[in-house]
């Protein structure tokens, strides 16, 4: 009935990884990390989602600006608009959409 899942804390740091940890009708989250250095592609969101800061320093770049983001931030991004990300040290974070 009850579960503790450690998926968040046991992804590797190596370029770019991406991991679903929820799937529900409603939302789901996804989990990111991304080594210092990485790039996550310039790519869009079927809905609009938020992201969350768990570890690290980020630069979110979306509509020609960017936002330097960083542990226990939380940013929100629409459906459908062009971003991308690339870490300035070893961070993870997650999309809850």
């Amino acid at each position: 009935m009850y579960e503790i899942n450690n998926k968040i804390a046991a992804q590797k740091i190596e370029g770019l990884q991406v991991e679903k940890v929820v799937k529900t009708d409603a939302f789901e989250i996804l989990s990111i990390s991304l080594e210092k250095g990485a790039n996550f592609p310039e790519h869009t969101s079927p809905t609009n989602a938020q992201l969350v800061v768990v570890e690290g320093d980020i630069q979110f770049s979306i509509n020609g600006e960017s936002f330097q983001l960083t542990s226990q931030q939380i940013f929100d991004f629409p459906k459908e608009v062009p971003h991308s990300v690339t870490s300035n040290e070893n961070s993870k974070f997650l999309i809850i959409r």
